[in-house]
């Protein structure tokens, strides 16, 4: 590991490639960017994460802590890794002060792996409207976890407010071994009948005022075509916000997976005995790394999204965005200039052997030939 303090963006850049070029072809098998936007206080639960989904999906991985920007003069810290605590790959932890952390992108272009997709994850409260973090735009995935926020059912509402093809929550993906079971035993029915089975309703039992909750009712209520509300619980309900799915079925029958509170969940189904299955609390970098596994649309979530938040056409709105830019600093009330949307920040097409090139000593920027011409080194230039 190697400590740069009040360094400058190429100065990281170059580091990066001379501990590529030592530890010789470890990123070979590069398959994505992961960019990690992580509060002060956050940062050791989010390396944790990050260095777990490493492990599953080698990427590169880059984490943006964003430092007091009132302070008058910008700052840049990194810490470069090759092969170290955050995984078997690389890894670069970059700590920004001042006004540099409202142009984070700025530094962390340059560091994006070539040719390979780009993943966003905040592990702290996302911007109201991602277009307005260029970290967001730049991504081919967005990853938000609205368990985070201090109203979590607010929070689905600005995110399906926001939302482009491309987005997805850690509170949806925690509920992926809730949703696997209820289809299993779903089909496992079915099969019993050698029918298909209609739902007619049913209720998730759990805490309304969690977001993981309110999507497995929302994806019953999408999947099934019928209103499956959360009710209250009288149990004090797991980090998925969860004590129990009942489901009314056809044929004047009914499932239900209940939480055992020892990591499992019991089924109970028409004429089969209770079942016990797995249902662990999975750690954050596994919910991270299933995120990794696909970078396609989530089309399951978006109507997950429109059945809780009463909203439609999630799915048909454009993938991309353009960058708006945004100045915390600025009264909330006060509204974006107008065509202040521009496109997305890219890569410069030279730029492709960077890493190479700032090894060399040189930069990506037409500077005059005359050193005397040239400006000063700076860490970023907004």
């Amino acid at each position: 590991m190697t400590t740069l303090w009040d360094t400058t963006g190429s100065a990281v850049v170059k580091e990066l490639a001379a501990q590529r070029h030592t530890g010789g072809a470890v990123m070979s098998g590069v398959a994505l960017t992961l960019v990690v936007v992580a509060h002060e206080g956050r940062v050791a639960e989010a390396e944790e994460a990050a260095a777990a989904a490493a492990e599953m999906h080698p990427c590169r991985l880059l984490i943006v802590v964003r430092r007091h920007i009132e302070a008058p003069v910008p700052r840049l810290d990194a810490e470069v890794l090759v092969g170290g605590r955050l995984g078997p790959g690389e890894a670069v932890v970059m700590r920004m002060y001042g006004r540099l952390g409202l142009h984070a992108e700025s530094v962390v272009l340059p560091l994006l792996a070539a040719d390979a997709p780009v993943v966003t994850w905040w592990h702290e409260k996302p911007p109201n409207r991602i277009s307005t973090d260029a970290l967001g735009v730049i991504a081919d995935r967005r990853i938000t976890d609205s368990s985070l926020a201090e109203d979590p059912i607010r929070s689905l509402r600005t995110r399906a407010a926001d939302y482009a093809p491309g987005d997805t929550d850690l509170a949806w993906t925690r509920a992926t071994p809730w949703r696997a079971t209820l289809a299993s035993t779903l089909d496992s029915v079915s099969g019993r009948r050698g029918e298909s089975v209609r739902v007619l309703g049913g209720h998730v039992e759990g805490d309304p005022a969690n977001a993981t909750a309110r999507l497995v009712a929302g994806w019953l209520s999408s999947r099934c075509g019928c209103h499956v509300p959360v009710v209250a619980s009288t149990r004090v309900p797991g980090p998925a916000g969860i004590t129990s799915v009942s489901l009314q079925l056809d044929q004047d029958e009914e499932v239900r997976l209940l939480d055992d509170r020892k990591g499992g969940a019991v089924i109970s189904q028409p004429y089969r005995p209770d079942s016990v299955v797995a249902l662990p609390d999975r750690p954050m970098g596994e919910l991270v790394g299933e995120e990794l596994r696909r970078l396609d649309p989530d089309e399951p979530y978006s109507e997950a999204l429109e059945a809780v938040t009463a909203t439609s056409g999630l799915s048909d709105r454009p993938a991309s965005r353009g960058h708006i830019w945004h100045d915390p600093m600025r009264p909330e009330d006060q509204p974006v200039e107008a065509g202040a949307e521009t496109p997305a920040p890219t890569v410069p097409a030279d730029s492709e052997d960077a890493d190479e090139v700032a090894l060399a000593g040189e930069h990506d920027l037409d500077l005059p030939d005359d050193p005397a011409e040239r400006p000063a080194d700076r860490a970023v230039t907004p």
